[in-house]
């Protein structure tokens, strides 16, 4: 929230200087993210007046002023400006004055010149050459009183300075300037200045049927009618010039009147073209299907859980949100309708964020508006409009059909003490309450509380102790260290550390990546087959409304970022939970019963396998394939062996993933994505993916020593015709399955045969694969006849097992 300190400073002004208040505001729990300055520094701007105001003799576009800057003589300038007028006060650069930096950097210095052959003894300003404000159509229009002669920045306060605030969501009682000085009174003590809001006295009897059809929507509506307004009036400057220091701009005097009382005392408010009302208004939650074009400019579907205001015929208003173009305010509007209402915080939260745009009315109702001012305030609207824009009043019409009732709060010193971390007395409590404005009483140690009609935020006991300890002054609380036992927790030497694994995959290449557990619903579908995901209550965002069950959707996710910015090559990892519904999944440390939130670990691959670089070969660049990932993965788990099995994932590619086990368990996948997501997600080539259970992947067995062998080892070598479906994995487990007594330490296949037609020495559909067979034995040199016996029990298994024939 912005607004200006001479705004804030109307209601209450402590003895402070700016630092010192915006210092006081941050340690009370306002804080205060930045100070500027209103305006750029400038000098020699004054006051002055259009005395006469004549063509130029040599130029169509230029006109010669007589100036009156309250001196003995008037000042001859030549300007463009097409609102150059007699009469009108406007800001004068004397000659000597410097004005704001321009793109360059450097400050522009006023000089006596030329133009045409007209001496020019100044320069009359705009307001974007004064950095004042973005307004270029032509010179700053000052109001008729103003003193001729004095200095632009005393005049318009430019010396003013801009607080922005950072508000926390339960401090909306401070989405104003009223509610922010309402604080500093607290904080400082100085006096607060209390608004005082004079009834507008009725000129009709005329009033706007409204009918409250939903309680639990709209809690208290007030409005009145105002007939004959001009709405072609103009906005006061001064009204301007507070909206424009609030980050609001100037749209039109109704408008302005509207947004200024909201920043004024923060309450959102509507104004209807009367005219465009067909009938009543109807307060009540939509109806599916049902549409409005809002006054942005977008249409919106509404359903039964968004709050609207009806007239006869169609949706008129988005309720606490935004206004409908239908019966929205132009310059042709002549009766009014002004709107003060009291919308349900439950009611309003969210909505706005269903339609991808949120509001400033939205923001403040969403957090509690004061339902106890809406006559109040509409009164000050009501006043606003007259003064400006003229205009005859009606009665004003209060329906009040379900206000919240406020449960008075007890707070327990004792318990205030133990909290906060220092002793505080209930003095102290009562006094911060006091000076709150918060009716309080005390009775044996306990203070019951009285919440007030504005205070949203107070539910709860804590609520109370953050009050007490935040005008003590957080400042004040001792610096003491936390007393708690430390247990060490050794790592179990049968486990790798997370970090090792980090590293281990940056050496091969890869960069971590650290992504939300929030996702697209999409993504859980799409990528995992999870059609109930864990859904979370209050979303951040549409598209991350659900918790992941996988890494691979923000792999993707990082790939496609990368890709749009001309990335060609990539390897990423992630480490990180994954999340779903688990009845048998218990509570414990870091755990929720019925929730399985283990971690995984999930790298992808994309582009060519190789990174740019000379090779003396003119071998062509390939992409990365399954094989390569296999490889890193055999890597990543090194010495533990895995078996990669053919396996279908609705993530990746029919034919081309594998399911990895390690001692008989699955502890993940790996593959190519399906051509059906890569199109799906707009990706040239298709991503090389897996992931693994992160705990799977830690463990390791101790290293233990071994004598090396001294006898020689023996090979051999076999080739063997087998079908064409035979698998390396089929190939390894016959082999090893032979019973050569111990002597079989390893097998390698080292080459495969596919004869070119018309060879015949294999039938169709055939193979020939070979083998090479390591023997040893530690005790003894082994026999021919030991030898022979081995590899005709390896054939025997091969022959068992995959019907396979020895080539000769």
């Amino acid at each position: 929230m912005q607004f200006p300190e001479s705004w804030l400073r109307e209601f209450c002004s402590p003895a402070l200087d700016t630092q010192e208040l915006a210092s006081a505001l941050t340690m009370a729990g306002l804080e205060v993210e930045s100070t500027a300055a209103a305006a750029p520094p400038f000098s020699g701007v004054v006051v002055g007046e259009i005395v006469s105001c004549t063509q130029h003799p040599n130029a169509d576009r230029l006109r010669v002023c007589a100036v009156d800057i309250g001196g003995v003589r008037l000042l001859n300038i030549v300007c463009g400006a097409p609102n150059a007028r007699t009469g009108l006060r406007v800001p004068v650069a004397k000659v000597g004055a410097e004005l704001p930096p321009g793109d360059d950097g450097k400050p522009l210095l006023i000089r006596l010149g030329q133009l045409r052959g007209v001496e020019s003894q100044g320069m009359l300003c705009s307001a974007s050459e004064l950095k004042i404000s973005d307004a270029s159509s032509g010179l700053y229009e000052l109001p008729s009183g103003s003193p001729l002669g004095q200095d632009l920045r005393e005049f318009l306060q430019l010396d003013d300075t801009l607080f922005t605030l950072k508000l926390t969501p339960n401090l909306g009682h401070c989405l104003s300037v009223h509610g922010v000085a309402r604080e500093v009174a607290a904080i400082t003590g100085a006096s607060l200045l209390a608004p005082r809001f004079s009834p507008v006295a009725a000129d009709h009897a005329d009033t706007l049927p409204v009918t409250i059809s939903a309680p639990d929507l709209c809690g208290r509506f007030s409005g009145r009618i105002v007939r004959g307004v001009n709405t072609r009036a103009k906005t006061p400057q001064w009204m301007i010039d507070r909206l424009t220091r609030c980050g609001q701009r100037s749209v039109s005097a109704l408008v302005d009147i509207s947004n200024y009382v909201m920043f004024e005392y923060g309450r959102p408010s509507h104004i209807f073209d009367l005219d465009k009302i067909h009938g009543g208004l109807d307060v009540r939650w939509g109806r599916a299907g049902e549409t409005l074009k809002l006054l942005n400019g977008s249409t919106v579907t509404v359903d039964q859980a968004v709050g609207v205001i009806a007239d006869a015929r169609a949706v008129e208003s988005l309720a606490g949100i935004m206004g409908g173009d239908g019966t929205s305010v132009t310059d042709d509007t002549k009766n009014i309708y002004i709107e003060a209402a009291f919308w349900w915080p439950e009611a309003v939260a969210g909505r706005s964020r269903r339609f991808n745009f949120s509001t400033d009315a939205g923001h403040r109702f969403e957090r509690g508006v004061d339902p106890s001012t809406t006559v109040e305030h509409l009164e000050r609207i009501t006043q606003l409009v007259l003064d400006i824009c003229g205009g005859s009043v009606g009665p004003v019409d209060d329906q009040q059909v379900n206000l919240p009732v406020r449960a008075p709060l007890t707070l327990r010193v004792a318990r205030a003490s133990k909290v906060i971390g220092m002793p505080v007395t209930a003095a102290q409590c009562l006094d911060a309450f006091k000076r709150l404005g918060l009716p309080a009483s005390e009775a044996d140690g306990l203070i019951t509380v009285q919440p007030p009609a504005y205070r949203f935020d107070q539910s709860i006991e804590e609520d109370l102790i953050e009050e007490v300890v935040r005008l003590i002054g957080f400042n004040l609380l001792p610096a003491t260290a936390p007393v708690s036992t430390v247990e060490p927790r050794a790592r179990s030497d049968t486990q790798r550390g997370r970090f090792a694994l980090r590293r281990q995959l940056a050496g091969l290449g890869y960069q971590e990546t650290i992504n939300f557990s929030f996702v697209d619903e999409r993504w859980e579908r799409e990528l995992a087959s999870n059609p109930e995901p864990v859904r979370l209550l209050n979303p951040i965002a549409s598209q991350m409304s659900v918790m992941r069950s996988t890494l691979a959707g923000s792999l993707i996710q990082v790939l496609k970022h990368n890709l749009d910015r001309k990335v060609g090559r990539l390897r990423v990892f992630e480490v990180g939970r994954v999340f779903w519904r688990d009845a048998s999944a218990q509570a414990g440390e870091g755990r929720v019963p019925g929730l399985a939130q283990p971690m995984r670990i999930a790298a992808l691959a994309y582009g060519s396998a190789a990174p740019l670089q000379w090779s003396p070969g003119s071998g062509k660049d390939r992409l990365v394939d399954f094989f390569d990932l296999k490889a890193d993965i055999e890597a990543l788990l090194a010495p533990v062996v895995a078996e990669f099995r053919p396996a279908s994932h609705p993530a990746l590619h029919p034919g081309r993933c594998a399911e990895i086990y390690v001692g008989g368990s699955c502890i993940g996948f790996a593959g190519e994505l399906h051509p059906r997501w890569c199109q799906g997600y707009e990706l040239p080539q298709a991503p090389q993916i897996f992931e693994l259970d992160l705990a799977a992947v830690l463990e390791r067995q101790l290293p233990t020593a071994q004598a090396v062998s001294k006898r020689q080892p023996v090979e051999r070598d076999l080739a063997v015709i087998v079908s064409e479906r035979a698998s390396h994995a089929d190939l390894m487990a016959a082999t090893y399955g032979a019973d050569t007594e111990g002597l079989l330490k390893s097998a390698t296949l080292f080459d495969v045969y596919r004869p070119q037609p018309p060879a015949t020495a294999l039938l169709e559909g055939e193979k020939s694969l070979a083998i090479r067979l390591v023997f040893a034995d530690d005790d003894a040199p082994l026999t021919d006849e030991q030898i022979e016996a081995a590899v005709k029990s390896v054939l025997v298994s091969l022959q068992q097992r995959l019907q396979a024939r020895l080539r000769t």
